[in-house]
């Protein structure tokens, strides 16, 4: 089993920046990619971005060139570097692998115009 602990999240201005990270533990020897997903307000949850063990890395569509995934594998944490927020980037983040595993409690981005 593998946890995760999401932080990074707050209130910000549109245009602004964030970064996220995320604490995995637990079996983390058998993760071989790692994403984060958000999920706004009755919505229901996105993938967002995610990169393999090996540092390829893949965007949706709407954050490419916005958003910078990145990962200390030595320390088991995945990161997100937001920039040039947009209201609709509001949501709840979260990281998982894919397949995912049990879900962590997240952290709230929220921007505001």
């Amino acid at each position: 089993q593998v946890q995760f602990v999401e932080s990074g999240g707050g209130l910000v201005q549109v245009g602004g920046s964030l970064r996220l990270s995320c604490a995995a533990s637990g079996s983390t020897f058998s993760i071989k990619s790692m994403h984060w997903y958000r999920q706004a307000p009755g919505r229901q949850r996105e993938w967002v971005a995610g990169i393999l063990r090996s540092g390829s890395t893949n965007y949706e569509d709407s954050v490419k060139g916005r958003f910078t995934i990145s990962r200390d594998n030595a320390e088991n944490t995945l990161y997100l570097q937001m920039n040039k927020l947009k209201p609709e980037d509001t949501a709840v983040y979260y990281c998982n692998t894919l397949p995912t595993a049990a879900w962590g409690q997240g952290t709230q981005v929220t921007v505001s115009s």
